[in-house]
């Protein structure tokens, strides 16, 4: 099964760095949130993977271009033109880089992808969203309703604790940052069938509106929850957030060695 990641936003909420970098090259621990991503997916055997390229794209493509050179040392003959790699550490990963177009919506640039996946099921997820989900319970669930798609829904962590109060207003004890009001939100980390490519007309369909509410009006869409980790970097905050629990070690999405 392959996974097909979404990397084409502009990422205008992370300020000036996004002017330089497009989103998913910002990062995290000294590597870009994409290769979290990538490594998550790997852990679980998934290594082919179909990247959604648009703001600034060619930065990613030169990323993986030269992805040996940033994960080996070599030797380089300036002479001769010769390069000799040595100790060679980069993952098993067939990446394929597909410019969708700067202004493209979210299911346009999914639509772009439907000749590379040989109308077969397939991984999709978005390229700011890291999670200690496990990938294979959920193609499991996925398998267990046989419906077009499955959508992995969270609970983000509330920004700001809470108080619980008894009668006359005594305070009986405070909540740290608890979890939204019982309301699960789309956390990415979808699977499809490739019937899903019925639902998107062009590059202006936004996947999450039409496609996503036609296939829930048609009990086509299952959600599975996941009540672990999950962090969307979304803002300059949650940048510095993911690369502190990193720092820490307290990344609970590196689930790899």
């Amino acid at each position: 099964m392959k996974v097909v990641i979404l990397a084409g936003g502009y990422g205008t909420r992370l300020g000036e760095e996004t002017d330089i970098i497009p989103k998913p090259l910002v990062e995290i621990g000294g590597k870009p949130i994409l290769w979290h991503i990538m490594k998550i997916y790997s852990y679980y055997g998934f290594n082919e993977f179909i990247i959604l390229l648009g703001y600034k794209g060619h930065l990613i493509k030169e990323y993986f271009a030269n992805y040996f050179l940033y994960q080996s040392d070599v030797t380089i003959d300036l002479a001769s033109s010769d390069m000799k790699i040595h100790n060679n550490y980069s993952e098993p990963w067939k990446v394929t880089l597909l410019d969708t177009g700067k202004n493209t919506m979210t299911g346009g640039r999914l639509l772009r992808a439907k000749e590379h996946l040989k109308d077969s099921p397939f991984m999709f997820t978005y390229g700011d969203g890291v999670a200690d989900i496990n990938i294979l319970d959920l193609i499991k669930f996925h398998n267990s309703h046989k419906k077009i798609l499955t959508m992995t829904s969270v609970q983000p962590e509330g920004r700001f604790g809470s108080i619980s109060f008894l009668e006359n207003g005594k305070v009986t004890h405070f909540l740290e940052k608890p979890k939204g009001d019982d309301s699960w939100i789309n956390g990415g980390f979808f699977i499809c069938e490739p019937k899903i490519f019925e639902y998107i007309k062009d590059d202006n369909t936004i996947f999450e509106k039409e496609p996503l509410e036609t296939i829930a009006k048609q009990n086509q869409l299952f959600s599975y929850q996941h009540n672990g980790f999950w962090k969307c970097m979304d803002t300059l905050r949650e940048k510095i957030l993911l690369n502190k629990l990193w720092d820490e070690k307290k990344a609970k999405w590196k689930i790899w060695n």
